[in-house]
């Protein structure tokens, strides 16, 4: 039997009460970003954010969607992946009970998250040799699609080459 996983609204309610911690108000916007946010089903970028969160309030701005991306990963519930573009991805913070490792199609874009647990392990072994407290840690690899290269086309991400 798999674990449990909390349903959305009682995340939603750790998400309140975060804001309510902090000293910010719990407004209808926050909640709809909040809501776009843990309910996309993969990586997305501020702008698909911002897309989805009008789809649920069209009052959202874009101002209030990156002031509240901060809030969001401070909270944990959501977190930031960088891939050394000029923009950051995000993801919600579901059901990832290990070291979460990133591979990145360089063809289509496309993220992969994968479980390595054995990085949390290492981090934590170099970081104690060092007499030193593991802040944050993350391994990425990037790769090209052999799909792409055998066939010309990437199912994963719509491309042709």
């Amino acid at each position: 039997m798999e674990p449990s996983t909390p349903d959305i609204e009682s995340i939603r309610e750790t998400f309140k009460e975060f804001l309510t911690s902090k000293g910010l108000r719990v407004t209808n916007q926050r909640l709809a970003i909040f809501d776009a946010a843990y309910e996309h089903p993969d990586h997305f970028t501020a702008e698909d954010l911002l897309e989805r969160a009008r789809a649920i309030d069209d009052s959202v701005s874009r101002a209030t969607v990156y002031r509240a991306l901060p809030i969001l990963t401070e909270s944990s519930l959501i977190r930031e992946v960088d891939i050394g573009r000029d923009f950051k991805y995000y993801m919600a913070n579901k059901n990832a009970t290990t070291f979460q490792a990133q591979v990145i199609c360089l063809d289509c874009d496309k993220i992969f998250e994968i479980d390595a647990p054995f990085m949390e392990w290492y981090g934590k072994t170099v970081a104690d040799k060092l007499a030193l407290q593991v802040e944050s840690q993350r391994l990425q690899v990037t790769a090209h699609c052999n799909e792409l290269k055998a066939s010309g086309i990437c199912e994963r991400g719509g491309k042709k080459r």
